[in-house]
């Protein structure tokens, strides 16, 4: 009976830190031995105590390695509820950082730059597409999804020009948020840097409306997507000075973005 209680009151202390686990340890030493001093012999309670200190001993190694497997689990991406943690899209790249699992590896796509009434967020679409109910003929009455292009040819990123653009989706699962910061490559006091590159949007002249965009500073391209098939464009953004404030910003200077986390 006692050893059963002794079992619950340890695991219930297990996610307690290592100094509440060894306060709980001699509390319950010191509640046992005040509770049978009376009853038993000095040599059973000593006794008592090897036993005890034996059976400690033996819990706190079974919860180091328990911790440590945690630790591992969590490292790895394994035993870990799916739903803690946070969600970004890397624009420009194929892959994640170092620092955040990836989730899939797709390719941006989007509405055509001239449609008037088109949608303005660019998609991280799979490369393993799932259908449901379709009919294989292009319909008047539709919202339509093109693939994407980088219209960069000139600084930055002019190698990329007409390149197609391929999207990553990124799992932190020691974050809770995530944010784009523009106008920056580093992140402010408190955040992680997941990465950093160059503020992008569609042409201001253009009919279709654009989300702003953090692409990767070096960004990767969608192999055999280097023609000219246009779609939703991605142009470098830069700063026009007037009701924006110059200094600290400079006219016609190309923007930076940098993606952040924080707990």
């Amino acid at each position: 009976m006692i050893s059963s209680v002794i079992c619950i009151i340890l695991l219930i202390h297990a996610s307690k830190s290592e100094t509440q686990t060894n306060h709980c340890k001699e509390m319950l030493q010191g509640y046992l031995t005040g509770q049978l001093s009376s009853a038993l012999g000095s040599y059973q309670i000593e006794a008592l105590k090897r036993e005890f200190k034996g059976f400690a001993d033996t819990m706190e190694k079974s919860m180091k390695e328990f911790k440590e497997q945690m630790k591992s689990d969590l490292k790895n991406g394994s035993g870990v509820d799916p739903k803690i943690g946070a969600v970004y899209i890397r624009w420009g790249k194929k892959s994640c950082p170092s620092t955040a699992q990836l989730v899939h590896s797709g390719y941006v796509g989007g509405s055509y730059f001239t449609h008037t009434g088109a949608a303005v967020d660019p998609l991280c679409l799979p490369r393993n597409p799932e259908w449901g109910k379709y009919k294989d003929a292009v319909e008047q009455w539709r919202g339509y999804v093109y693939g994407s292009e980088y219209e960069t040819d000139y600084i930055p990123l002019a190698s990329v020009h007409n390149h197609n653009v391929p999207c990553a989706v990124c799992l932190l699962r020691d974050k809770t948020t995530t944010t784009v910061f523009p106008a920056r490559k580093s992140c402010f006091r408190g955040w992680r840097l997941e990465y950093h590159g160059y503020l992008m949007a569609g042409y201001h002249g253009h009919k279709a409306g654009t989300m702003y965009t953090c692409i990767d500073k070096n960004p990767d391209t969608v192999v055999g997507g280097h023609a000219d098939h246009n779609g939703y464009l991605f142009y470098p953004v830069e700063s026009r000075c007037g009701s924006l404030n110059c200094p600290p910003y400079v006219e016609g200077r190309e923007l930076t973005c940098a993606v952040c986390s924080a707990p």
